[in-house]
């Protein structure tokens, strides 16, 4: 019966004349369709036992990157900012756990919006008695922010709060976390993977500045799309310098341990790799659902509200958009990527080390990483990922900045050789710092120790003007109850502050 109506409609229908014509749109289409949604990961990685805390993961790609992870066996801390007693929250973990069969799951309260519940998670985090971490995603930046005129009311000014907070909140919960990172085992193979919106390249063609209250020329100083480019572009430079910092520590010359009994000692060669703590940045790319959608304000469960208007030009041009623009799916792509990428710590860890040279192996002592053949692509570390692969821009510093902090060299080597074996009261000039390597890149190490200063600043101007909710002070009060009725004393609290720095 089918066939009989299939053959009906195709006699009687279908354009023979031209079906040669019609065959080659339908196949240009699926490839222009391919071609959009980008790249797929070539990679896998078993995450059995391996602790992974992710912010934004109740959005669309949020989600599909908990599935992805709770597959493969990850134990996942998703970050929400409502309780996680509520019905909306209960619903998805369970799901998610019945659809993946991994229990490993669970959710956190914390408003990224609040620096005090922030502080209240990542205390109660170093406290507890499972500290391990190997992966932090932070996933809530890459939403985009921000709507034009037919869409939105909004004003430019809470758009631009409401991404500087959603900066500093990643800057605050990596600082606060760090020192828990640190203290991990040197084997252990832990990543910092910061997801920025895809806009980047919009701020890249203007002189680089690090500040949160950045002055914006009078011709753009609407342009929506240079406003979202400089906070990804001042997240990437900023997961650039950490990645220095952390090359920087004196833990990064630990190495990985070998097996009992080998007399070689390996070396990771500091071309590949100096700490077993790599951070680096993701751009999945434009998606419908998070980029398209929050631009036309068509998300009609967005707390800030939605359009109406956006709403119906969502649904007209979806065929269009189901075309050109990127899904959850594929844009998780380039996030997995750079999570699942062997690194050269883990390939030490997991090769027989063959050295190529005949008197090395007669001998014992250390034997270099780079002496092993290395697979074709490994992380590396402090870098841009876009399409599932490294990404170099080119991060313009004012020359009076570059001059300026000239400046300031000249003045600490002078201050330093005169004072050379004098022993007496350090002057801040004087004060010992973190011999960091320039390498140039994103920015160079001015560009990164700018924007590091100019989280710190801007840090503690939002906390200060960012006074505790009523949800932050009734979890005080909920903890302080369960403290009181508790006999067991709980351990001491952490200065997190002091342990930083």
């Amino acid at each position: 019966m089918v066939l009989r109506i299939l053959e009906v409609l195709y006699t009687s229908y279908w354009p023979k004349d031209y079906t040669v014509h019609i065959i080659i749109g339908l196949l240009a289409a699926y490839v222009l369709r391919t071609v959009a949604q980008g790249r797929k990961t070539n990679r896998e990685r078993d995450l059995h036992a391996r602790v992974v805390l992710m912010t934004g993961a109740f959005t669309p790609l949020g989600l599909t990157i908990l599935q992805s992870l709770a597959q493969q066996g990850a134990h996942i801390i998703a970050l929400c900012q409502e309780p996680v007693d509520s019905t909306h929250i209960t619903l998805l973990i369970d799901i998610l756990r019945t659809t993946t069969s991994n229990e490993q799951i669970y959710a956190e309260e914390c408003d990224l919006k609040s620096p005090t519940s922030i502080r209240a998670f990542c205390t109660k985090f170093l406290t507890g008695k499972e500290q391990r971490l190997d992966a932090i995603i932070f996933g809530h930046e890459h939403r985009h922010i921000g709507s034009p005129w037919p869409f939105s009311n909004a004003t430019i000014d809470r758009d631009q709060k409401e991404r500087d907070s959603g900066s500093l909140a990643s800057f605050l919960i990596t600082t606060l976390l760090l020192p828990a990172l640190l203290v991990a085992p040197v084997e252990r193979d832990i990543r910092i993977i910061n997801v920025v919106n895809p806009f980047y390249a919009a701020a890249g063609g203007l002189p680089f500045s690090p500040s949160f209250s950045y002055e914006i020329p009078a011709a753009q100083a609407n342009s929506l799309f240079l406003r979202e480019g400089q906070r990804s572009l001042r997240t990437i430079v900023l997961t650039r310098h950490i990645q220095r910092v952390l090359d920087a520590l004196p833990t990064s010359s630990q190495i990985p341990k070998t097996e009992e009994g080998s007399s070689a000692v390996p070396i990771v060669s500091s071309k590949h790799q100096k700490s077993n703590i790599t951070s680096v940045s993701v751009s999945p790319g434009i998606g419908r659902v998070d980029t398209i959608s929050s631009f036309l304000s068509a998300d009609w469960k967005s707390p800030k509200g939605f359009s109406y208007f956006g709403i119906l030009l969502y649904i007209m041009l979806q065929p269009l958009f189901l075309m050109l623009l990127k899904s959850p799916y594929a844009a998780m792509q380039t996030v997995l990527h750079a999570l699942y990428l062997p690194t050269p710590f883990k390939i030490l860890a997991q090769t027989t080390v063959v050295s190529q040279n005949k008197e090395a192996q007669k001998s014992e002592g250390p034997i270099d990483v780079s002496e092993l053949d290395m697979p074709e692509e490994v992380l590396l570390p402090g870098s841009l990922y876009a399409e599932c692969a490294s990404v170099k821009i080119d991060v313009k510093i004012p020359q009076e900045v570059l001059d300026k902090d000239q400046e300031d060299k000249d003045k600490r080597a002078e201050i330093k050789t005169r004072d050379k074996g004098k022993a007496k009261e350090k002057t801040p000039l004087q004060e010992e710092v973190l011999e960091i390597e320039d390498d140039g890149e994103y920015g160079g190490e001015v560009g990164g120790r700018l924007v590091w200063e100019s989280y710190e600043q801007a840090l503690k101007i939002w906390e200060k003007e960012t006074p505790p909710t009523e949800r932050d002070i009734e979890r005080e009060q909920l903890d302080k109850e369960k403290k009181h009725s508790n006999p067991e004393s709980p351990p001491p609290p952490v200065d997190i502050d002091q342990a930083y720095n």
